[in-house]
């Protein structure tokens, strides 16, 4: 980062420090280049560095559950991350590059120099940001007791075709919202737990609000209100009145009318009215107009499992990098590859490592592959796809917007009352996910089998240690990453079932079930997301080889008499083995001492860094 000598004068001032030991700090720092969307670091992970935007913007948010809080925006110059100067625990928050950005990164291993070199320089600096970060404590803790529920003081009555009811002045949502929560008290996850989901329906009602506005069937004023509260949301606010739970009856329609009654709300108050005054901008005849639950509510769901699939697939990609560089770093380990749990024949760890590369691979690329087919969308299908209640031009128009809206190419279904109706896609987005969950999980099962031990398994390779692994056994260590990643897995198949079913539960012109479908794609995707993190940061990065033990049991294996069946044949190899096993004989020492082969054939043949490849005998 080129800073000028005054710039440099001034930080080194504020901080305590000399010009030049700055300097010397920035020299050694690295440039790192990361896209838009991609993560700098992620929540509950290892700090490494402390970081200086050199371009671009970066977005700080907490939260890795499906429900995020968006706490800073970084612009060129701010710091980050000084927190690896005070102490070794995680990250308390993620950090995800909102442009394409340039980050300046000064390593924890040069802070620790520094500090055993000029202890005085050092302590200086952490005076300076133990006073930053308090500072931004205070800010955060404002933050958070801001989009907190006030406390009621003044109640507003509501009605619908059911009656009146009292709804909390402080609440956005509206009687039918109030009415979902007291039916569907079922999982305890509301909408709001799935951030991603929020902005979908945002997207959706700004697109038709859009639309509706263009084509002369909303006043421009009201139009206005819906796109201004629709902004609102879709930048992170208003999301804890998005109250209704994930799973319900009536085939989302309290979602609808959640997403309804809090943007008619909000925007009542924009233009200068008090929520619940629908006579100037109504939940229903304004929000939802030229719409259906049946075509905003799945669409809506597409939009989220999208933008969700992309947090996922960012993850794994980060998984797949860290196995390819152990795959590098072992690609002189050799080892004894294993069919059925019995010796075959040798191969490199490096090998073993790219290929659960490669697999995590092919998982992305399912997933976006199936994300793919969620593009097609079906608004303006309106009740059942006939399109009923929608002006002419609207189906196309709104989907037009929404594209332009939220970045994701939409396109309008060739058939609405086919597209209505049919949950073909979910049902291939769950199956992606369900294989993309059956590779990672055969991933950990067997870096459970090779760290197996430390006296009695086999061995072969080191996980980090996490925590002590008995209550009972002093000194064991349990693999506890890998078996949480396997449980992932396993909860993701187990939910391929339930979206299966639910997708086939269409029962003429619509899907009733399509809420429990949006749950556990939503739910899933989060699941696959923290579970290749945890894996990546806490589990691969650290794993170390035991070449003297993977070089042994290849030195002891009778598996290397496969090599010889093209010049000694099937059956005398055999005979080999059988006998080796029997007597405990090397299959070396008995093709001499039987004199099928000279030694300086056996040697090149039995060499087992030959093995490894295909090759001419």
């Amino acid at each position: 980062m080129n800073l000028s000598e005054s710039r440099v004068n001034d930080i080194a001032g504020s901080i305590g420090i000399e010009p030049g030991t700055l300097r010397d700090l920035l020299a050694d720092a690295e440039s790192r280049q990361y896209k838009a969307g991609e993560y700098l670091f992620h929540e509950a992970t290892p700090r490494l560095w402390m970081g200086v935007v050199e371009e671009g913007e970066v977005e700080i948010v907490a939260g890795v559950h499906g429900s995020t809080k968006r706490l800073a925006t970084l612009t060129r110059g701010t710091a980050f991350g000084e927190g690896v100067m005070l102490d070794d625990l995680p990250h308390s928050a993620s950090a995800v590059a909102l442009t394409d950005v340039a980050i300046l990164q000064i390593s924890r291993e040069r802070f620790d120099e520094l500090r055993a070199t000029n202890p005085e320089a050092f302590y200086r600096m952490v005076g300076h940001v133990a006073r930053r970060l308090s500072t931004r404590l205070r800010d955060a803790n404002r933050q958070f007791a801001g989009v907190g529920p006030a406390i009621t003081a003044t109640w507003r009555r509501e009605h619908d075709s059911l009656g009146e009811r009292e709804i909390p002045d402080s609440a956005y949502y509206g009687v039918q919202t109030l009415r979902g929560m007291e039916n569907f008290p079922i999982s305890g996850i509301p909408l709001s737990h799935f951030s991603h989901f929020v902005r979908g329906l945002a997207y959706v009602k700004k697109a038709a609000a859009t639309a509706n506005k263009e084509l002369g069937v909303l006043k421009p004023e009201r139009a206005d209100a819906i796109l201004a509260a629709c902004d609102e949301i879709i930048a992170g606010q208003w999301h804890e009145h998005f109250t209704i739970d994930m799973i319900q009856g009536g085939a989302g329609t309290s979602t609808n009318m959640n997403a309804n009654e809090v943007i008619a709300n909000r925007g009542l108050e924009i233009m200068g009215h008090r929520k619940g005054q629908y006579e100037h901008l109504h939940p229903n005849d304004d929000v939802n107009r030229s719409q259906s639950t049946n075509d905003a509510y799945p669409t809506a769901i597409k939009l989220g499992v999208i933008l969700t699939l992309r947090d996922a697939a960012s993850a794994l990609r980060e998984l797949r990098a860290a196995l390819e560089a152990k795959g590098e770093e072992f690609s002189d380990v050799l080892k004894m590859g294993r069919t059925e749990n019995q010796d075959a024949v040798p191969m490199t760890l490096g090998q073993e490592f790219s290929a659960y590369a490669v697999m995590i691979g092919d998982g992305i690329r399912y997933i976006e592959r199936a994300g793919e087919e969620l593009h097609e969308v079906n608004m303006g299908a309106t009740a059942i796809g006939t399109g009923i209640n929608s002006p002419p031009g609207y189906s196309e128009l709104c989907t037009r917007h929404l594209a332009e809206i939220s970045g994701i190419p939409v396109k309008l279904a060739a058939n609405l009352v086919e597209a209505t109706q049919d949950c073909g896609g979910f049902a291939l987005m769950s199956s992606a996910m369900k294989t993309a969950a059956v590779q990672l999980s055969k991933i950990c099962n067997d870096l459970r089998w090779m760290s197996s031990g430390p006296r009695c398994g086999l061995n072969e390779i080191h996980l980090p240690p996490m925590q002590p692994g008995s209550s009972i056994m002093p000194g064991k260590v349990n693999p506890v990453i890998p078996e949480v990643v396997n449980q992932i897995c396993y909860q993701i198949i187990g939910t391929d079932v339930t979206v299966s079913m639910a997708s086939e539960a269409s029962e003429l012109e619509l899907n009733m079930a399509e809420p429990i479908i949006a749950f556990n794609l939503l739910f899933g995707l989060t699941l696959l997301r923290n579970a290749a993190v945890t894996l990546n940061s806490r589990c691969i990065t650290g794993i170390k080889a035991n070449k003297e033990r993977c070089l042994e049991y290849v030195r002891n294996s009778i598996g290397i008499v496969t090599a010889l069946n093209p010049v000694l044949g099937y059956e005398r190899s055999a005979s080999i083995a059988k006998e080796a096993l029997a007597t405990g004989g090397s299959v070396y020492d008995l093709v001499l001492a039987k004199g099928w082969m000279e030694k300086e054939q056996l040697d090149d043949i039995l060499s087992p860094e030959k093995m490894t490849e295909p090759r001419s005998i």
